[in-house]
């Protein structure tokens, strides 16, 4: 049986998760022995399961988080102290309430005997497929620590280098944004005001202007309803992007777009650099490798070629084979593999090129500023030349003819 509970901590604080129990007695005890005690436990039915999973939407954890937790893990690991201690630890003093319920699930999973891999398998929507694999990695090899360690740092790198690119893309987003606002305030509020001259005096005016007259007029009316269509044109966008067709379609879009698509390419290529390395360092198979890769890389054209590669490797081909057909990797990745494949240092090689395309990438954030702006000025410029133009010029003309 699965129960849902909410029990306190020796410290008084308020903790939430699920136990598998044979009977409602012995998730008492279960939880007692685990210095918890029993405010409320339900036994699980399918209305609270659904309920659960929609929990688990809202409350996700953050790449940040998990970066913390990573390194917290991977120090207290690293200091002797055993799984369940240090997971106890780490889950009395997160502030994410779905990873303190699942660091709870994990120690009685790993107090029951199951491996840590397999506990972190149960929660595959927190919990990537690489530090599933590279847990279970350490686990087969006695390397757990260093294992650890490997995720750790790469998922706080993970998290630096999308970052940067957030960052890039924050400050185009807010002038867009900001602009869509202002544009809606001046045509529903400041523009029928300023027509208004033209209604009252029964003038001829151009085409162009009636056109913004008229739009102009129909936004101050029916506000409401080009707020709903805009709002609803947003998250139908969002809802058709989460789909596994819209998710193709907007995958192939980022690594088209003028100006942001090289910064797009070098990241899927760091990151799948960055994480075949590690897994190859981990010990795991190249071909196993290249398949977990290709799920993590978050972006479904690289992924379609790097599965393809995997397929070339189990074959008995080479990899780099594979990358020199694709434009998505430039030429000299291609060839830097080939001698890494060649010289079997494959992994070191991995590096590199992960180190590399990760400069390049802090150098185009940087940078990424000053190639937008001139853009956004010209069209926020035209955009307001067009007002003036269609506005205050024939205003001009029927104040010279009073004159």
């Amino acid at each position: 049986m699965k129960f849902n509970f909410q029990a306190k901590n020796s410290e008084g604080e308020v903790r939430e998760g699920r136990i598998e129990s044979l009977n409602r007695d012995e998730a008492i005890a279960v939880l007692q022995e685990k210095g918890l005690i029993p405010l409320v436990l339900e036994k699980e039915d399918e209305s609270m399961n659904v309920l659960r999973n929609l929990e688990r939407l809202w409350n996700s954890v953050d790449q940040q988080e998990l970066a913390v937790f990573y390194r917290q893990f991977a120090t207290l690991v690293e200091a002797k102290v055993s799984i369940t201690t240090a997971l106890r630890a780490i889950e009395e003093q997160t502030e994410n309430k779905l990873l303190g319920s699942v660091l709870i699930e994990m120690i009685g999973d790993v107090e029951d005997g199951m491996p840590l891999s397999e506990s972190m398998m149960r929660h595959k929507d927190v919990f990537s497929p690489l530090a599933i694999n590279m847990i279970k990695a350490g686990e087969i090899s006695g390397n757990l620590q260093k294992s650890i360690i490997f995720i750790a740092d790469n998922t706080e790198r993970a998290y630096q280098l999308n970052s940067k690119v957030k960052s890039a893309l924050m400050y185009p987003g807010f002038i867009l944004s900001a602009s869509v606002i202002i544009g809606f305030v001046v045509f529903t509020v400041i523009l029928p005001k300023l027509t208004k001259i033209f209604d009252d005096m029964a003038v001829a005016i151009p085409w162009y202007t009636q056109l913004i007259m008229d739009t102009g007029n129909f936004m101050q009316s029916f506000w409401w309803a080009v707020l709903i269509i805009v709002l609803g044109g947003v998250v139908g966008v969002l809802y058709y992007i989460k789909t596994d067709s819209g998710k193709d379609e907007f995958d192939q879009i980022k690594i088209k777009l003028p100006i942001i698509k090289k910064m797009f390419k070098f990241v899927y290529i760091a990151r799948f650099s960055e994480n075949l390395s590690v897994l190859l360092n981990g010990g795991i198979p190249i071909v196993k490798a290249l398949m977990i890769v290709g799920d993590i890389v978050d972006n479904s054209v690289y992924r379609k070629i790097i599965l393809r590669a995997a397929e070339e490797v189990k074959t008995g081909g080479v990899m780099s084979s594979v990358f020199a057909k694709y434009e998505e990797f430039p030429p000299i990745l291609a060839k830097m593999i080939k001698v890494g494949e060649e010289t079997g240092k494959i992994s070191d090689v991995l590096k590199n090129i992960s180190s590399f395309y990760e400069q390049e990438i802090d150098r185009m954030t940087k940078n990424m500023t000053a190639l937008i702006e001139p853009i956004l000025i010209v069209v926020l410029g035209l955009g307001v030349a067009l007002l003036v133009f269609a506005i205050l010029m024939p205003i001009y003309s029927i104040t010279g003819q009073i004159q």
